[in-house]
């Protein structure tokens, strides 16, 4: 076996596979359809005031106390990190006639949430640095994975138009599986009932959007707020301080509005509408933002297909995948919808890593 492994996918679960299996001088590359590494976690700056902070429009927390894997690779990455921001009074937005219901929790210091400082994107970055540079390959969609009896082809469309053609031992998908299904053409096919069984794997937040709003300060604060809003009126259904550790502030919301809805309303006004609720919310000094974040994934085509525009209400289930028949150690599935203990948290998409690469050693 003298082919590379061929990682589709450079998010954190396809560049984490990518370094461990380098780590072992198993010979890999990552294909990648965007500009840019990290999939799903997206980490950006406002371009007028980047001074401000970078902020999170993907993933945001995780918590130690539960997941293992990712406590430990931050500690072996040796990344910044810090606490989510509760102190304070939560607002609870019940009807549009009352003022928003002011309440004080009680904090539990087991279930605290921990943000890295820079954004997640810090954790990707600093595994990337693991990978040599020529490994990566940006602006690479695959758009088809054949067998015959020597080798696997995986062919590709460049971002110029030009096609490219890559020869691998394997396959690791470090997608949606839904992305897999709709987006890829598998000569032979994959068996019916594993093709089912992607098609029917949501996408972990592919039907959602988030908007960032940033400030100079966290004034909220200022007010004995601690920035989380449960709100029955929205757009935001749920609102986070997002401030980073220490300097600018910034809040962060999740949509109760659905993606075709979002769609038909355009993020001008879904901005303006964002910056009413945080001034109904937080008062006048929410009209002060510096800038509105906004990421709608829903529109993301490298992210969700149709099935995806209903947003998930909570973690869904995802359980193991059939057997891939004339594929079997031929492909193999990474992302954080492959793992069942932790989907659609960073630590599933580790754990799928850590999965698919010891699968690859054990066949190698």
């Amino acid at each position: 076996m003298n082919n590379p492994v061929v990682i589709i996918g450079a998010g954190l679960s396809g560049l984490r596979t990518a370094s461990l299996l380098t780590a072992r001088g198993i010979k890999c590359i990552v294909i990648e359809a965007r500009d840019r590494i990290g999939g799903r976690v997206l980490s950006i700056s406002d371009t007028k005031k980047p001074g401000l902070g970078r902020f999170d429009l993907g993933p945001t927390w995780f918590w130690p106390q539960y997941e293992s894997t990712i406590a430990n690779l931050v500690k072996e990455l040796d990344l910044g990190t810090f606490v989510q921001y509760t102190q304070g009074a939560v607002l609870l937005e019940r009807s549009q006639n009352k003022r928003p219901e002011r309440y004080s929790l009680l904090e539990n210091p087991s279930a605290r949430s921990i943000r890295f400082i820079g954004g997640v994107q810090t954790l990707i970055d600093a595994i990337a640095e693991t990978i040599p540079k020529e490994l990566i390959k940006l602006n690479t969609k695959v758009t088809a994975i054949r067998q015959d009896e020597a080798d696997i082809t995986v062919e590709a469309a460049l971002a110029d138009g030009k096609r490219k053609k890559f020869t691998a031992d394997a396959v690791i998908l470090a997608l949606p599986p839904r992305i897999v299904a709709s987006h890829i053409e598998f000569s032979p096919p994959l068996p019916p009932n594993l093709m089912n069984d992607l098609v029917n794997k949501p996408t972990w937040m592919a039907g959602q959007a988030k908007a960032v709003a940033i400030y100079e300060r966290p004034f909220w604060r200022e007010l004995g707020l601690s920035g989380f809003v449960s709100s029955w009126l929205g757009p935001l259904q749920e609102i986070h301080d997002a401030s980073p550790e220490t300097g600018s502030g910034a809040l962060f919301g999740f949509f109760g509005i659905p993606a075709t809805i979002r769609q038909e309303l355009g993020e001008d006004n879904i901005s303006q509408l964002v910056i009413d609720q945080l001034e109904r919310l937080f008062g006048p000094e929410a009209q002060n933002v510096s800038t509105i974040l906004y990421k709608d994934w829903a529109k993301d085509s490298d992210t969700a297909v149709e099935e995806d525009l209903e947003p998930l209400r909570d973690f869904p289930s995802y359980g193991q995948l059939p057997e891939a028949g004339i594929w079997e150690k031929k492909i193999i599935f990474a992302g954080t919808e492959a793992n069942s203990q932790f989907g659609g948290h960073l630590e599933g998409a580790l754990l799928a890593a850590e999965q698919a690469a010891d699968e690859i050693t054990n066949i190698k």
